[in-house]
C-alpha cells in the first residue's frame, strides 16, 4: 500500500487525525503530510483542518474491499474468478480491454480518464460513486449484441429498484434515469470475429454519494443514489454490498443473454422505458431528426415515428434527447 492509500485509509472514518499521527503512519514529515492532504483535492476528496484537532474528510469514505464485495455476491462469487479494486486508474474499461481474461471485474475508487458513450468524460471523484467494469466471453458473436447495453440496463435498474431505489427508469440506449436526471450510465466495448468467440467489457458508472461540488463539471442534470433513497425513505446499501449485488445481477444477465439474446429482456425494458411516447430529438452527423419515441425492437434499435413513418435508429449513430430537455 503506497502512502496515498495509507493516508486515505487513515482519514476514511471521517474522524479528526492530528498531523503528528498522520506523519507517523506515513513515515514522512509534517510538511509532507500537508502537501499530500492538499493533493487529495485533485481526486475529489474534501479535507477540513482545525487548529488543535488536525484533519478530517468532510464526509467519511466507505472504501471498497474485495472480501466484502464477494460476500455480497454470495454463491455467484465463484463465477467471477478475477475481481480487483484499484485505488486510482485511468479507466476500468480501458484496462480490461487490454487483457484477455474473462470473466473478470475491476473496480476503482477513482478514475483519471473515465469514459462515457461517444468519448465523453465520466466524472469520477474518489470514493463518491461506483466505477467498475466486467469482462465476459461469449462462445460466438451474439446476433443481438447491439442490444446488450439495453439488457444490462434492465439488470441494473431492476436491481436498484429491488434495493429500494424506486422510480429508476431507462433511457435508450445506455442511461439510467430518475425523474429525468441521470443516475448511471453503461459503456460496452467488444472485440471478436463474426464466426468466433466474442469478448465484451461492460463499464458501469453509478452516482452513489457524489456532492454538488464534486459533480459541478457535469453538463447535464444528474442525481445521486443517496438522494433517490432519501426521497423513497429507504436505506441505501453500503458501496460494497451495492457493488456485489450489481455484479451478481450482471453475471445473471450475461448468462441469460447468451441463451435468449435480447428477447427475454425486451418486455422488461419496455416497462422501464422513460422516453416511450415522448417527443424526442435525435442528434446525428447528417442532421437532427424529431419525432415520437415508440420503444425499441428485438434488436435494440430505437423506433421513432417521424412525419408519419416509423424509423429505426441504432445507438452508434445518434444521441437521444427529449424535445426541450438536456
Amino acid at each position: 500500500m503506497d502512502r496515498a492509500q495509507r493516508l486515505i485509509t487513515q482519514l476514511a472514518d471521517g474522524q479528526w487525525h492530528s498531523g503528528e499521527a498522520l506523519a507517523e503512519v506515513l513515515e514522512v514529515s509534517r510538511a509532507a503530510v500537508w502537501k499530500r492532504l492538499q493533493a487529495l483535492a485533485d481526486i475529489g476528496l474534501e479535507v477540513e483542518s482545525r487548529h488543535g484537532k488536525g484533519y478530517r474528510l468532510t464526509r467519511p469514505v466507505d472504501l471498497l474491499r474485495v472480501d466484502a464485495i464477494t460476500a455480497a455476491m454470495k454463491a455467484h462469487a465463484s463465477k467471477l474468478p478475477s475481481l480487483e479494486v484499484a485505488t486510482s486508474i485511468d479507466s476500468t474499461n480501458a484496462r480490461l480491454m487490454q487483457l484477455d481474461n474473462a470473466p473478470a471485474a475491476l473496480l476503482a475508487e477513482h478514475q483519471t480518464a473515465g469514459r462515457g458513450r461517444r468519448g465523453r468524460a465520466w466524472c469520477s471523484p474518489f470514493g463518491a460513486n461506483l466505477y467498475f467494469s466486467l469482462a465476459w466471453r461469449f462462445d460466438s458473436m451474439p446476433p443481438q449484441l447491439p442490444a446488450l447495453s439495453l439488457a444490462v440496463g434492465v439488470a441494473l435498474a431492476e436491481t436498484l429498484t429491488d434495493l429500494g431505489a424506486a422510480g429508476t427508469g431507462l433511457k435508450w440506449p445506455n442511461d439510467l434515469l430518475w425523474h429525468g436526471r441521470k443516475l448511471a450510465g453503461v459503456l460496452i466495448e467488444h472485440r471478436g470475429e463474426a464466426a468466433g468467440p466474442c469478448r465484451v467489457v461492460i463499464g458501469v458508472g453509478l452516482n452513489v454519494g457524489m456532492t454538488a461540488s464534486q459533480g459541478n463539471e457535469i453538463d447535464q442534470d444528474w442525481v445521486s443514489l443517496a438522494e433517490v433513497h432519501a426521497a423513497a425513505d429507504t436505506v441505501m446499501p453500503d458501496r460494497n454490498a451495492l457493488a456485489g449485488q450489481l455484479l451478481k445481477a450482471l453475471l445473471q444477465c450475461l448468462e441469460q443473454f447468451a441463451t435468449t439474446g435480447f428477447d427475454s429482456f425486451h418486455p422488461r425494458w419496455s416497462t422501464l422505458d422513460v422516453m416511450r411516447n415522448q417527443a424526442v430529438r435525435l442528434q446525428q452527423e447528417r442532421g437532427d431528426v424529431e419525432g415520437v419515441a415508440q420503444g425499441v425492437d428485438r434488436h435494440g434499435a430505437l423506433l421513432v415515428q417521424v412525419r408519419g413513418e416509423r424509423q429505426r435508429f441504432f445507438s452508434g449513430e445518434v444521441s437521444l434527447r427529449a424535445v426541450g430537455g438536456a
